[in-house]
């Protein structure tokens, strides 16, 4: 579940009273835009789109007017813009209309977790904006976070002063950034990123305001509720494999899934939240898609959602991924068991085409299912590559990238042309 902009990104700075950008939104008359212009002489008018979406600068989606007529302009053009977002085209519904906010520097702090940490980090740099990716290693600071400690102030000031902030601009920002710790960690967040928080200068006083805002919630986690956001906020729009998807929902496991790259390459089954968010990061584009279909899943509805994965993606991919961490409570012989009981089906259906199978999983019933997978699997003629608990998650996830690479450029061609040689052998 993410949000992006003030709209109601606001509402999450409030609860720790950062401060952030007065806004008005596209539901304003002419009359109350007007009366904020004159308050502001300035308006930054952007698009609002459900969930977290991102790179509207780049994307020529953010305007800044001086006039109420270039602001309605700019509201009939943003209302309803079309943008796509990593390989997913979405649609704006509303524009919010910011005061412009004057200053000597733009920073950008994110706080997340790091798969390569194996906690949470934050990162920041005074050279934020639309460019913040391109920018070289020694102009921003990622930094480990003690999660029993937070965010200290005298870490702050260090990895400003690596970066190059400006000394006059370090005090403000050091007594307001580690209050976002505590958003982060009381409300059920994942991600929190602020690009750009704007310093400016108000007579004597140096604020940080923040100008706009995403965040990721953990769905499971209840805090998240406590602030009140609508549920509405968090639809997107849904691609025909996620709908498909979607009806499966049940009390017992998880099918959730978000495409990812309808042009990509690996089918990732991911079973439960590390897996997802280590899966996601470290497979890249290369992932359709970015699931959890841990919780025990009865062999019904696993099968069901193998079926619908198959057919909609089975003649791109190029890899069949399962990846978890050891389980608890999922039967990790029922998962298999539906997985490779629809592709097995599939191919009876669709047709052979060679499909590289990379499983990195631990909990019971483990060796019982891989050897239902192997047996499966050497029926169909298609390379696989086994491990368990004791193998490193982010290793299986490295390896499975480096096996799809191959196998795209060569691997499935000269594999075809093996198999196809033993046949007529």
């Amino acid at each position: 579940m993410q949000l992006s902009g003030l709209r109601y990104g606001s509402k999450l700075l409030q609860l720790v009273e950062f401060p952030v950008a007065e806004f008005i939104d596209g539901s304003a008359t002419n009359q109350e835009i007007q009366q904020f212009l004159e308050k502001h002489q300035k308006l930054v008018v952007k698009p609002v789109f459900y969930g977290g979406v991102g790179k509207k600068g780049k994307a020529g989606l953010v305007r800044v007017v001086g006039t109420l007529q270039e602001a309605l302009q700019a509201k009939r053009e943003l209302f309803f813009a079309q943008h796509t977002y990593g390989n997913k085209p979405v649609t704006a519904n509303g524009v919010t209309m910011e005061a412009f906010v004057p200053s000597d520097l733009e920073v950008y702090f994110s706080i997340s977790s790091s798969s390569a940490y194996r906690g949470p980090v934050f990162t920041i740099t005074p050279w934020g904006g639309v460019d913040i990716e391109e920018l070289p290693a020694e102009k921003k600071a990622v930094v480990e976070i003690d999660p029993f400690i937070g965010i200290n102030a005298f870490e702050i000031t260090n990895a400003l002063t690596d970066t190059g902030c400006p000394e006059a601009f370090i005090s403000a920002l050091v007594q307001h950034l580690p209050k976002l710790w505590e958003l982060y960690d009381g409300y059920g967040l994942t991600t929190i990123e602020l690009n750009p928080i704007r310093v400016q200068r108000r007579s004597n006083q140096i604020l940080p305001v923040a100008c706009d805002v995403k965040a990721s919630f953990d769905q499971d986690n209840p805090a998240w509720k406590r602030i009140g956001l609508p549920d509405s906020l968090f639809q997107t729009e849904t691609t025909a494999f996620e709908a498909d998807i979607n009806e499966l929902r049940t009390h017992q496991g998880q099918s959730d899934v978000l495409e990812m790259n309808p042009h990509g390459t690996i089918l990732p089954f991911m079973f439960g939240g590390g897996a997802n968010s280590a899966g996601t990061e470290a497979l890249g584009e290369a992932a359709i898609f970015s699931s959890d279909f841990g919780g025990n899943p009865p062999y019904e509805k696993i099968y069901e959602i193998s079926r619908i994965v198959f057919e909609h993606w089975y003649q791109q991919a190029n890899m069949l991924l399962l990846i978890g961490g050891k389980a608890n409570n999922t039967d990790i012989y029922v998962t298999f068991k539906g997985v490779f009981d629809a592709l097995r089906d599939h191919v009876a259906k669709a047709g052979w085409k060679p499909l590289y199978v990379v499983a990195g999983r631990g909990g019971p019933n483990v060796v019982k299912g891989m050897f239902y997978a192997k047996d499966i699997l050497d029926r169909l003629r298609m390379p696989y590559k086994m491990f368990g608990h004791d193998t490193s998650m982010i290793l299986t996830l490295e390896y499975a990238r480096k096996i799809d690479r191959w196998w795209g450029a060569e691997g499935a061609a000269a594999y075809r042309k093996q198999i196809e040689t033993q046949v007529r052998a």
